[in-house]
């Protein structure tokens, strides 16, 4: 297993990112998307590009973040993510968001933190997976 990141939505990315230059980190790169209206910029220390990162999701649509809504999630990278997902739902964990394109999951801590899991590389779509629902919200 290996940390990604850790994601924070903002209201403001250039104010945040003068920010984040204040303390040592800069922008490492930069995702833009029309379909899903919003951006996503990584911004990392000198040495931990790739390793240890904050992940600005800046939304398009103005929408007031409440409940901890700003704070995004951790990040991990696994080896095999449906036997992750399996050790997890075998420990009586829900997988939020199953990995249906065995990439990606999303499940919460017990304290209602959420966690991206993503697959090292891509795995092929399987069952029961690729056919299993969301369920609440990560």
């Amino acid at each position: 297993m290996k940390f990604l990141h850790t994601m924070i939505r903002v209201t403001d990315p250039a104010a945040t990112i003068a920010f984040f230059e204040l303390i040592g980190l800069s922008e490492v790169r930069r995702i833009e998307s029309e379909q899903g209206r919003f951006t996503l910029i990584f911004l990392a220390a000198p040495g931990q590009e790739g390793v240890a990162e904050v992940e600005l999701t800046h939304n398009w649509d103005p929408e007031a973040y409440t409940g901890g809504r700003n704070f995004g999630h951790l990040a991990y990278q696994v080896d095999d993510i449906y036997e992750t997902c399996q050790r997890l739902m075998d420990a009586g964990i829900t997988i939020n968001r199953p990995p249906r394109d065995g990439h990606m999951a999303f499940v919460r801590t017990p304290d209602n933190i959420s966690i991206e899991l993503l697959q090292d590389g891509r795995l092929p779509p399987a069952e029961p997976w690729a056919s299993m629902p969301n369920t609440g919200v990560w």
